[in-house]
């Protein structure tokens, strides 16, 4: 396993525990599935939730902008990507 697909179980893992999804598995989350309306069928408020476990978990600041956020938020695989992301601009500017 990668350090990508390693991050994307680690996501699964934080989105089942932060939402207290008790009917689904982590390993039952797609990848590249939809996380809003279709696919897991999350909401604003889960979003919400989603965001602080994020920044809890991962050091990652989730900006105030409606359409960068949803790109973010749209699937286990964008959410991995942007924190990978946020890392490395973190570590490049002597961040943690």
């Amino acid at each position: 396993m990668g350090a990508a697909e390693g991050l994307e179980a680690e996501i699964k893992s934080l989105i089942v525990e932060a939402l207290d999804l008790e009917d689904v598995a982590p390993d039952e989350i797609e990848t590249d599935a939809p996380l809003f309306v279709e696919g897991l069928g999350l909401d604003s408020i889960d979003a919400l939730e989603l965001a602080m476990a994020l920044e809890e978990q991962y050091g990652v600041t989730i900006d105030d902008d409606p359409d960068r956020n949803q790109e973010i938020f749209a699937s286990v695989k964008s959410l991995a990507h942007f924190v990978t992301e946020a890392r490395t601009g973190a570590a490049a500017s002597g961040g943690a």
